[in-house]
């Protein structure tokens, strides 16, 4: 049970309940559009009575194309009066009278008491954003919400996919505070000179080659801004690896914020980040952009798959296996700030204990 609602980036969860027209409605099937989910408690009492009213008012939004509504009623008296029903397209209800959803999303405090929310889902099913609703002000909740969904993203319009690098870019899982955060921890500290590794005389060393690779990297010393960092990428990005590559992250490698200058003309040319003994245990790499926007060029760039270049926005990741071929191109203006860990599990964990050996202690690099 939690006690705090969920933040924006994380997934919400799964689960499955009865709705006014399927005895078993399985909610992860309505990914693919936005999603309004409002735990309202009951149709009867305040505050769940008048926040229904005012979502007549958006009735038209909810199309099952683009948006949609679900309810959660924890009182029994909804079903049996008939107060709530679904109307299709775009508007539904769940029962939850033994209050199992609700404790997930942190609708139903420890007491069994309700405490109405609402959750705005994105496409995948993670959270935009979750919004208490206030007692003393429930008129303020839906003309909030409304101007939340005006201010949305458009989904794009369908069209033929082109062949593409499999990678995965997650949006929002380091907020724009973080971000910036990070960059004056790199600031105060300067970085220093990224290298390679290398597998030379049987060992794994680092090796600057400023031909192959321009990037200063800074190890994040800072104890609660690392575990902040952490702590998103457990609860926002390791999801979403599973979800996709059906892979269960267990351990991080490095924390570090690097810095690709255009005065330096910052680039890493294509590579591989698992070639060595001391890298054979990498899993998947992350690239978390900071800055997006501030500077001009500094994009992914998988050869092996075509020419297209792929960029995160702020605070968003490109993840993709350390086996594919990738290259970070030049930056041509400004500078590009990106914290750049690396994702593998316990049994490659084994892989990197066995390697230990034949390993040197030094900077290895990535774009």
């Amino acid at each position: 049970m939690r006690d705090t609602l969920l933040t924006p980036g994380e997934p919400a969860p799964w689960f499955m309940a009865a709705s006014p027209s399927v005895p078993q409605f399985h909610f992860n099937s309505v990914a693919g559009r936005y999603v309004l989910l409002c735990f309202f408690g009951s149709a009867a009492a305040e505050p769940g009575r008048r926040v229904l009213a005012d979502f007549t008012a958006l009735r038209a939004r909810f199309d099952d194309e683009t948006v949609c509504f679900f309810g959660v009623s924890t009182d029994p008296a909804d079903r049996e009066s008939g107060r709530v029903r679904d109307e299709l397209p775009g508007v539904r209800f769940f029962w939850d009278f033994d209050s199992a959803v609700s404790r997930q999303f942190a609708a139903t405090g420890p007491g069994g008491e309700c405490r109405p929310c609402t959750y705005l889902l994105d496409e995948r099913l993670r959270v935009y954003c979750a919004l208490p609703i206030d007692p003393a002000r429930p008129e303020a909740h839906v003309p909030f919400l409304s101007q939340v969904l005006y201010n949305l993203p458009p989904i794009p319009p369908a069209e033929p996919a082109r062949p593409q690098a499999p990678v995965l870019v997650v949006p929002r899982v380091f907020e724009p505070d973080l971000c910036r955060a990070l960059i004056d921890h790199y600031r105060r500290h300067g970085g220093q000179e990224s290298g390679v590794m290398r597998q030379v005389g049987g060992r794994t060393v680092p090796v600057c080659d400023p031909d192959f690779k321009r990037r200063r990297d800074q190890e994040i010393q800072d104890e609660p801004l690392r575990a902040a960092a952490m702590a998103r990428v457990a609860d926002r990005l390791v999801p979403e690896v599973h979800r996709a590559f059906q892979f269960r992250a267990t351990r991080i490698e490095r924390h570090i914020v690097a810095c690709y200058d255009a005065v330096a003309g910052g680039f890493f040319r294509p590579h591989r980040d698992n070639t060595t003994a001391g890298t054979a245990h990498r899993r998947f790499a992350v690239s978390l952009n900071l800055n997006t926007g501030e500077y001009a060029g500094g994009l992914l760039r998988f050869p092996e798959f075509g020419r297209q270049t792929y960029v995160a926005p702020v605070g968003g990741a490109v993840v993709f296996s350390c086996s594919l071929l990738h290259e970070a191109t030049p930056v041509t203006a400004g500078r590009r700030f990106a914290y750049l860990p690396f994702l593998y599990d316990e049994a490659a964990a084994r892989v990197r204990e066995q390697n230990l050996h034949a390993v040197a202690a030094g900077p290895a690099g990535r774009p």
